[in-house]
């Protein structure tokens, strides 16, 4: 028997979806993931940087800033070198249209990147306003040359790994943290580097 309760509360949700603004209509595609070989490709990289209106050399340069590698773009596909997890690629690509598309004033996605005085501006051309581009993170390379067992430091939550620990990529290592979820930012001690594998615990 169905729910009225729940049977009511699915209307109301329809009727939301049907009445949305322009930008409820914006939806960046699904990142379509997948490993080949050693290698992780993100299928509809073009499609991707198409409704962003980003050039693509600009979107893969900064997935390769974040994920720490190389690779290369073949047609409308773009393939990293290293086994990345699924769900970090597609976070990335909610990172960048955070940081690199939606106007933070308005929520639309009617922006240009543009520089002024070698600075990075997201300018909208809906509401007029504009903001510095958030200034990157250092590159994962030279924090990983910081990892050493007994080190503490924040790190943020990328993904969850099969066993359900939180998971932090930074340049060629994996670092897990257990009972952690994607999304939170923890105080973390490393306990042991075993080759590219970082085992912790939290402060």
């Amino acid at each position: 028997m169905t729910d009225p309760y729940k049977a009511l509360l699915d209307h109301a949700y329809e009727n939301i979806t049907g009445t949305s603004d322009d930008e409820g209509r914006f939806t960046v595609p699904p990142a379509k993931v997948f490993h080949e070989g050693k290698n992780t490709i993100l299928e509809n990289f073009a499609e991707i940087a198409s409704v962003l209106r980003r050039e693509p050399d600009h979107l893969m340069k900064f997935l390769l800033g974040e994920l720490g590698t190389s690779g290369k773009l073949e047609g409308t596909r773009a393939v990293f070198n290293g086994k990345f997890e699924i769900e970090l690629i597609k976070n990335l690509v909610v990172k960048y249209t955070e940081d690199y598309v939606m106007c933070s004033e308005c929520g639309k996605p009617d922006t240009r990147l543009i520089k002024e005085d070698r600075i990075m501006i997201l300018k909208c051309d809906a509401c007029g306003s504009h903001r510095p581009v958030r200034k990157r993170r250092a590159r994962p390379e030279s924090v990983a040359n910081q990892l050493e067992e007994g080190k503490e430091m924040e790190v943020e939550i990328q993904s969850i790994s099969k066993r359900g620990d939180g998971v932090v990529r930074i340049g060629k290592y994996t670092m897990y943290v257990a009972g952690a979820k994607p999304g939170q930012k923890l105080e973390i001690r490393i306990t042991r580097v075993a080759g590219s594998i970082v085992f912790t615990e939290r402060v």
